[in-house]
């Protein structure tokens, strides 16, 4: 077994990436990620790498286009705003069909909110990121384990595809510790014929651009960007599922809900209440298929969310409205507790128990 270390998810974050390979990291500060920019910042020179601190997130955001513009691999980081500021270059990163590893630390708001946890960006992150008809693949991790294990994931999907990936996490992902693996081995780069290295006088010029001005030409690019997008949906949904085997209500949750809708469960079991859980890992693509199974056999889904309520509209397209899909939710930064949780159990099993 791999030795494990003490690290904050944010730190594991960044460790992973170079390990994947990521050499160059730009980035600007902003609670609660900034962790990750720090260790970059200490790390990279140490390695031959690059860290720059940008002088705004709009111009971080285009460094990375630059970069991943060569063929090599990048990532970005920051929290909720400062993602928002990014979103115009993350469109134009889709539109050029570029890779990228953008990493949101999720904090409350709209605006500027508060620095507490949060997972109101999933509508962001998930339907689309950015002006125009494009997805980002967005992985949800629940651990500081799987904070590393879906960077480097991150990273494969991104070049696998030729598009930008996100890791949505939330606060608490970022700020908690756990030991964690990091026994990786760095594969070797994906061939990227594409890329803007010089042409050596032996192959034609490559050419970066999101800008098409003939109609029909950008139609032709989107309908076949959507061909490859349905490719991922076919073949990279990720997700878990909890004691779903009798279960006769089903939790949805990801990242910190997700692990506090286990303890919830668990006690809702003691008293003979047969909940699971499914836990999407890919936020886009959605695990639709065991949400659609769950439905057939479930009488109840409770989403539990920190936001308003946002993942609760994918259940509820995945299921059909088949059966009811209620909320449990906290908002602003604060966190569900297993007790609400478990009253939101006991209230969709009839009553108190």
């Amino acid at each position: 077994m791999a030795d494990k270390i003490l690290m904050k998810g944010n730190e594991a974050i960044a460790e992973a990436a170079i390990k994947a390979g990521c050499m160059h990291y730009f980035g600007y500060p902003i609670t609660p990620q900034t962790e990750i920019a720090a260790y970059m910042a200490k790390k990279m020179p140490k390695i031959g790498g690059c860290f720059l601190q940008a002088e705004s997130e709009i111009a971080a955001i285009n460094m990375v286009y630059g970069v991943s513009s060569t063929g090599k691999r990048v990532m970005t980081s920051s929290s909720s705003p400062g993602i928002s500021l990014k979103s115009e270059g993350i469109s134009y990163l889709a539109g050029a069909d570029l890779p990228a590893l953008i990493v949101n630390v999720q904090r409350g708001g709209p605006g500027l909110g508060g620095i507490q946890p949060s997972q109101s960006d999933y509508f962001q992150a998930t339907k689309g990121g950015g002006h125009g008809d494009f997805k980002m693949i967005v992985l949800a991790p629940s651990s500081v384990q799987e904070m590393a294990d879906l960077t480097v994931k991150g990273f494969d999907l991104a070049d696998k595809y030729r598009m930008p990936t996100m890791i949505l996490a939330d606060g608490t992902m970022g700020q908690m510790m756990e030991p964690v693996s990091l026994d990786y081995e760095v594969k070797t780069t994906v061939e990227k014929p594409w890329a803007t290295t010089g042409t050596k006088m032996e192959r034609e010029h490559n050419i970066v651009n999101s800008l098409f001005l003939q109609p029909d030409e950008l139609e032709k690019f989107n309908f076949e960007r959507f061909e490859r997008y349905k490719v991922v949906e076919e073949n990279e949904v990720m997700y878990e599922e909890y004691l779903m085997d009798d279960a006769e209500i089903c939790i949805a949750a990801f990242g910190i809900a997700a692990r506090i809708a286990k303890n919830a469960i668990n006690e809702a079991r003691k008293n003979g209440i047969k909940v699971g859980l499914i836990r999407p890992i890919t936020l886009w693509p959605f695990p639709v298929a065991p949400f659609k199974k769950a439905a057939d056999k479930v009488k109840h889904i409770i989403s539990v969310e920190l936001s308003m309520g946002q993942m609760i509209e994918d259940v509820r397209l995945a299921t059909e409205c088949k059966v009811p899909v209620t909320l449990c939710n906290r908002t602003g930064g604060m966190i569900p507790s297993p007790e609400q949780v478990l009253e939101a159990i006991n209230k969709a099993n009839g009553g108190a128990k």
